[in-house]
């Protein structure tokens, strides 16, 4: 009898597994694109709004500058039409300048973006303005390659 319950259980198994094999994957790369597309553009890192969020100044300077307005313009509109999120405007400066100094202008900087993206619909309250100074640098260094990154504003989404 036991030799008779094998069979019946190979039989089995052998249908079973006959039937999943017969099961079709095409639409596994459909699934995982409206995946994506679930995720929001400030969670998403291969989306814009995610990989272009420092906004550069000049030396010395806090005005956003013309090729600098498409990235507060991105970011401002996004955050009009997701009035839920906030975000924290990090000013930064490059290490010259005494603390207190970059401070201020790390302030200055931080102000403008938020500025910015309230002249594209971002309410007040949803965006916070801070400065790091010269605490928080991008690049390591001590040329005007390295100032250049530093010298910035980040909108720094925050977690709800």
């Amino acid at each position: 009898m036991s030799k008779r319950l094998f069979a019946l259980l190979s039989v089995v198994s052998v249908v079973l597994l006959s039937a999943c094999s017969s099961t079709k994957l095409d639409n596994v790369s459909d699934a995982k694109s409206s995946v994506a597309s679930v995720v929001a553009d400030h969670l998403n890192p291969n989306s814009a709004i995610s990989k272009e969020r420092s906004v550069y100044f000049g030396f010395d300077q806090f005005d956003i500058k013309a090729d600098q307005a498409a990235v507060v313009e991105r970011q401002g509109k996004y955050l009009a039409a997701n009035g839920a999120l906030k975000v924290r405007v990090e000013g930064n400066a490059d290490e010259r300048g005494g603390r207190e100094y970059n401070l201020a202008l790390g302030q200055k900087r931080a102000e403008a973006v938020v500025r910015g993206l309230k002249a594209y619909g971002v309410k007040d309250g949803q965006a916070e303005p801070v400065s790091f100074g010269s605490e928080k640098p991008k690049a390591e260094g001590h040329d005007e390659a390295a100032w250049a990154q530093n010298r910035r504003a980040d909108v720094a989404y925050t977690a709800k």
